[in-house]
C-alpha cells in the first residue's frame, strides 16, 4: 500500500506548515500558518492546546537542543517537500520561558566559544605559515634556480587553506616531489607564459597548454639546472 503524506509525518507532537490555505476544523479560524493534524483534520494551535508555544526556526543547533531540554512541552514543525516526497523539519515549537532560558545558556558560553574560535584561527595561521615555508623550501631544493620570493609566492598560492589546490591534497601535505613539481609547473604556466591570454581568446585548454609547453619546460629546466650543476 502506498504511503500517504500524513503517514510520512515524524513521531511525537508535530505541527505542519501547510502548502495550501487551511482553516481549523474546530473553530474555523484561518488561514493558518501552522496546523496540527488530528484524525486527518487540520486544527489550529489553540485548539490543539499548543497555542502558548513559540516558534524557534532551525539553524542554531545549540539553541534548538537547549530549548528542547528546557521545555516541558514541545513540537516539531515540518513542511512537506513535494519534489522529495517527504516532510522536512523547519524548527520547533517550545515554551517561551524555556526559549528565554536556552538563550541565556547560549549567551553564557558565547564568549568561551569566541575565544576558542580565535585560538583555533591563530593556530591555523601558524600551521599554514609553517607548511608554506616547508613547501617553499622543497621548491628551492628541487629548483634551486627559482628566486626565493617566487618560491614563497608559489608555495603560498598552492597551499592556501580551502583552495583545493595541489598543496592541500594528501600528496601536497606530504610534500611529495610530484605535488611540488605540479605546483611549480602550474605557477609557471599562469605567470610566465601567454596561457591565460590564450584561454581568454577562446583557445581550448589542451591546445593552449600545447602552445606554451616549450616555454614552461624552458623555465622549469632553467630553475633546475643549478641542481644538476651541483
Amino acid at each position: 500500500m502506498a504511503r500517504t503524506a500524513t503517514s510520512l509525518l515524524p513521531d511525537g507532537l508535530v505541527a505542519v506548515q501547510p502548502l495550501r490555505q487551511k482553516r481549523c476544523a474546530r473553530c474555523r479560524r484561518g488561514p493558518l500558518s501552522l496546523v496540527v493534524l488530528e484524525d486527518g483534520a487540520p486544527h489550529c494551535l489553540h485548539c490543539a492546546d499548543l497555542g502558548h508555544l513559540v516558534f524557534l526556526p532551525r539553524g542554531d543547533t545549540a539553541l534548538t537542543r537547549r530549548a528542547r531540554e528546557e521545555s516541558a512541552l514541545w513540537a516539531v514543525v515540518v513542511r512537506f517537500n513535494r519534489r522529495r516526497s517527504r516532510y522536512e523539519r523547519q524548527g520547533l515549537l517550545v515554551e517561551e520561558a524555556a526559549l528565554v532560558r536556552a538563550e541565556a545558556r547560549c549567551l553564557a558560553d558565547a564568549e568561551a566559544r569566541r575565544r576558542r574560535r580565535a585560538r583555533d584561527a591563530r593556530r591555523r595561521v601558524v600551521e599554514d605559515e609553517r607548511f608554506a615555508a616547508a613547501f617553499a623550501a622543497e621548491i628551492l631544493r628541487l629548483f634551486p634556480g627559482c628566486p626565493e620570493e617566487r618560491a614563497r609566492a608559489i608555495a603560498g598560492h598552492a597551499s592556501a587553506r580551502g583552495s583545493g589546490r595541489v598543496g592541500r591534497s594528501p600528496a601536497g601535505r606530504a610534500l611529495s616531489e610530484g605535488a611540488v613539481i605540479s605546483a611549480v609547473v602550474a605557477a609557471v604556466r599562469h605567470v610566465d607564459t601567454a596561457y591565460d591570454e590564450l584561454l581568454m581568446r577562446g583557445v581550448p585548454r589542451f591546445e593552449a597548454r600545447r602552445r606554451i609547453a616549450a616555454t614552461v619546460e624552458s623555465v622549469v629546466r632553467g630553475w633546475g639546472e643549478a641542481a644538476e650543476a651541483g
